[in-house]
C-alpha cells in the first residue's frame, strides 16, 4: 500500500521490521527504522545493527569476520574453489561470505528470508553482490545449473525441510559445486542449537559428499594447507561438520594458502576489535564460551592498529584474525 501511494520511505521502513523464526528480540520500532532510512550513509554498521534492534545477533555479525566459525567457512570455499563465474549463497545474512566471494568471482548472489540482513549487506557489508529475498522452504526463484557454486554456512541447521533445501541447492548448482559449513552436530550440545541433525543424517541428504570436522577446517586456513576429510566415526564428538556436495565431492581438497583465507594485496587492515589496549575483551561471556577456545587469535599481542596486506609479516597476522579487512563504515 504503501508503494501503491509513492510512500517509498515507509514501504522500506515496513520492510525493515521483519524477523525470521530464530529471532529472539522484539521488532525495532518504526521510529528507529525510520532513523535508520534516513541516516543509513551517516550512520556504523554497528549503529544500524542496533536501531534494528538485532540483540546478540549484532554481536554475532559485528565481530564474524575473526570469529573460527568464519575462518573454517571460508576455508571450504577455498579448498574447493574452482574459478566459479556464478556463486549463490543460501542464507547470507549481512554477507560476510559474499564480500569475499566477489574479490573472486564475477557473479555472486546473496538470498536471505529476513528482508533487513539484506539491506544491511547492501548499505555496508558486500556492496558489489545481488541480492534475493527468499525461503528456502519454497521453489527457489533459480533455474537449474544457474550457479556454478551453492554455498550455505552456519545457517543449515536452522532450516526447515532439509530434504527440500538439499534438493533445490543440488538443483540450482546441477553441475557445480555444493557446500554447507558449520552446521551443527545433534548428538553435541551448542549454545545455538537450532534443529540440527546427526552427521550420517547430513550425509544421507546428499548421497555422496566429503565430510570435514569444522574445526579441523579453522585449523587447516590458521596452517596454510589442505584440509582432511573425515570418516563418518571420527565425526561423533564434533560439535559442528562440513559436507561438500555436487561436483565438490570428487575434489581432492586444495591447500588453503591464499586467496580467501588472506586478504587482497593492498587491503587496508584493521587491528582485530576485540583487543583492548593489547589484550582481547570478549563483548559477553556467552560470546567467549562459543568462540574463546577455538579462536585463532592469541589472548593477547604486539600488532598495528593499521597495515596493508601483501607482506609475509602481515598477512600472517591477517592469517590469525589479529588484523581484519574490515568494511568501512564497521
Amino acid at each position: 500500500m504503501a508503494l501503491d501511494e509513492g510512500d517509498a520511505e515507509t514501504a522500506l521502513v515496513l520492510l525493515l521490521g521483519d524477523q525470521d523464526n530464530w529471532a529472539k528480540t522484539p521488532p525495532p520500532s518504526e521510529t528507529a527504522r525510520r532513523r535508520l532510512v534516513r541516516e543509513r550513509e551517516a550512520l556504523s554498521f554497528r549503529e544500524a545493527m542496533d536501531l534494528l534492534a538485532f540483540g546478540p545477533v549484532a554481536t554475532y555479525f559485528a565481530h564474524r569476520w575473526s570469529d573460527p566459525t568464519f575462518v573454517s567457512g571460508l576455508a571450504l570455499a577455498e579448498a574447493h574453489w574452482h574459478g566459479p563465474k556464478r556463486v549463490l549463497e543460501l542464507a547470507c545474512g549481512v554477507g560476510h561470505f559474499l564480500r569475499e566471494f566477489a574479490n573472486f568471482a564475477p557473479h555472486v548472489t546473496g538470498g536471505d528470508l529476513v528482508f533487513a540482513k539484506l539491506w544491511l549487506a547492501r548499505q555496508y557489508v558486500a556492496r558489489d553482490a545481488a541480492f534475493v529475498c527468499f525461503d528456502a522452504a519454497a521453489p527457489w526463484p533459480f533455474a537449474r545449473a544457474s550457479a556454478d557454486l551453492v554455498f550455505c554456512h552456519d545457517a543449515f541447521y536452522f532450516l526447515p525441510d532439509k530434504p527440500h533445501v538439499v534438493s533445490e541447492m543440488l538443483r540450482v548448482g546441477d553441475g557445480g559445486r555444493v557446500l554447507v559449513g558449520h552446521t551443527h552436530n545433534a548428538d553435541v550440545d551448542n549454545l545455538s542449537a537450532g534443529a540440527p541433525l546427526k552427521p550420517a543424517e547430513y550425509a544421507a541428504l546428499f548421497g555422496t559428499a566429503l565430510l570435514y570436522d569444522d574445526r579441523e577446517l579453522t585449523l587447516a586456513a590458521v596452517e596454510a594447507r589442505a584440509p582432511c576429510p573425515s570418516c563418518m566415526a571420527s565425526l561423533k564428538d564434533a560439535p559442528a561438520l562440513a559436507l561438500a556436495g555436487g561436483l565438490a565431492a570428487l575434489d581432492i581438497p586444495r591447500a588453503v594458502s591464499a586467496g580467501l583465507t588472506v586478504p587482497r594485496t593492498g587491503a587496508f587492515l584493521r587491528r582485530n576489535p576485540l583487543y583492548a589496549d593489547g589484550n582481547i575483551v570478549w563483548p559477553s561471556d556467552r560470546y567467549e564460551r562459543e568462540y574463546g577456545l577455538l579462536a585463532t587469535y592469541p589472548r593477547s599481542v604486539e600488532a598495528p592498529a593499521q597495515a596493508i596486506a601483501g607482506t609475509q609479516s602481515v598477512d600472517e597476522l591477517a592469517r590469525r584474525r589479529v588484523l581484519l579487512d574490515l568494511p568501512e563504515r564497521w
